[in-house]
């Protein structure tokens, strides 16, 4: 009976006898099927091609032809490994243009150092017209201008929202109220205020803006770029504390497109504090109000929006009623209850002084009556009327006071 490896016409004689007793009988079971054949390396050309000139016998087959399934007979579909091999190359063909494509999208960014702009800085005192009213602090508001303001951050309002040209409503939404929360650490913050704290102002900032901050909160100066109060409200603790947390607050927000890739924030807004002398802490009518104009512009690109900060490049303040022979650049000195009105000026400058000049010096205001509560005026005292002489040997008379 003829076995599967045998000639269809059975085994030749005199060929193969014998040998079955001198070899094992192991590939007897092997089939050399189409699969195998197609998985060769070598590949018999057919009779028409070998009829040409020069032919040769076999050819090497490709990685892509080669067979390894039933499914790729007679069709010219790669087999299996042709297959994975085509795969592997196309996953690494994609993985190289994933990478010069994200290399192109998000180029490597410097970490940053000092590129943004430095923040410029006026801070003017206001010296008072008149002796500073005291009271306690409700009766004050209410005698003064900032009766109508509102309190803390509600006084802080939106303006309508639109969308510019390169930054969408969203965008705008997220640079107004990142100016709006530098606001409230800067002036409203209770640790700000009383100089304790520096930090919640700092968070807030464009990294290449934290070591001009450092330096004016550590060594403030007043020569336009490093006084602390053109960053923040401080009030010297040694002077005045806060005697009243509802500070009002007045004022308003725009913002427009200065580039594409640059949106601005002003801002320009009134906060009215009560303050107290350190000295007198206690007295139920020493206090008095100090008034602060602050007008900052912002600066957002579309990282700050997306890091939730902001660059600060511009500060004008006008603060009152203080000295103006003190420097405001390190904290406010606000000029307490009581105090009669001043005209003393500025330090004086020598403009033959070596080293860096204050940039601020000579610039000082007059705080205006319309900004101090009105106070009910005391009804001058009313002068005796004049004593007529009487003739000799008469009573002196004197008219009766009204």
């Amino acid at each position: 009976m003829a076995v599967p490896g045998d000639p269809p016409g059975g085994t030749p004689d005199g060929i193969g006898e014998g040998d079955d007793e001198l070899r094992p009988d192991e590939y007897r079971s092997v089939v050399f099927d189409e699969d195998f054949v197609r998985a060769a390396r070598l590949q018999e050309y057919s009779a028409e091609e070998r009829m040409g000139e020069h032919a040769r016998a076999v050819r090497s087959r490709s990685l892509w032809s080669a067979g390894g399934t039933s499914s790729g007979h007679g069709t010219g579909t790669p087999g299996r490994g042709a297959r994975q091999g085509m795969l592997l190359v196309l996953l690494i063909a994609t993985a190289f243009a994933v990478a010069v494509y994200m290399g192109l999208r998000n180029p490597y960014v410097p970490p940053p150092g000092g590129t943004a702009e430095p923040l410029a800085a006026v801070v003017v005192p206001l010296a008072p017209s008149e002796t500073v009213p005291g009271g306690k602090p409700a009766d004050l508001y209410e005698k003064s201008p900032a009766d109508t303001y509102r309190i803390g951050a509600a006084g802080i309002t939106l303006p309508a929202l639109r969308r510019t040209h390169h930054f969408t409503e969203g965008q705008v939404v997220a640079a107004l109220s990142i100016a709006k929360d530098y606001l409230v650490q800067s002036s409203l913050d209770p640790d700000v205020l009383s100089g304790a704290a520096s930090r919640p102002v700092r968070v807030l900032l464009d990294p290449g803006q934290l070591t001009q901050f450092d330096e004016s909160m550590a060594a403030p100066s007043g020569d336009g770029r490093h006084a602390a109060t053109g960053w923040l409200v401080r009030f010297d603790p040694a002077v005045v504390l806060v005697a009243d947390s509802r500070v009002r607050v007045n004022g308003t927000l725009a913002f427009r497109e200065v580039t594409p890739e640059v949106l601005e924030v002003t801002t320009d807004h009134t906060f009215v504090y009560a303050v107290r002398p350190v000295a007198h802490p206690s007295a139920a009518d020493g206090a008095s109000l100090f008034t602060v104009r602050r007008e900052l512009r912002m600066r957002f690109d579309k990282d700050d929006l997306t890091a939730r900060r902001t660059e600060l490049t511009s500060a004008y303040v006008m603060a009152g009623p203080q000295d103006c022979a003190t420097d405001p650049a390190t904290g406010f000195r606000p000029l307490t209850a009581g105090t009669p009105p001043t005209t003393v000026g500025p330090p004086a400058s020598d403009p033959y002084a070596s080293g860096q000049p204050r940039r601020t010096a000579g610039l000082c205001g007059v705080l205006a009556p319309t900004g101090t509560p009105t106070a009910t005026a005391p009804a001058p005292p009313t002068a005796p009327a004049p004593v007529t002489p009487a003739p000799p040997g008469a009573a002196a008379s004197v008219s009766p006071v009204p």
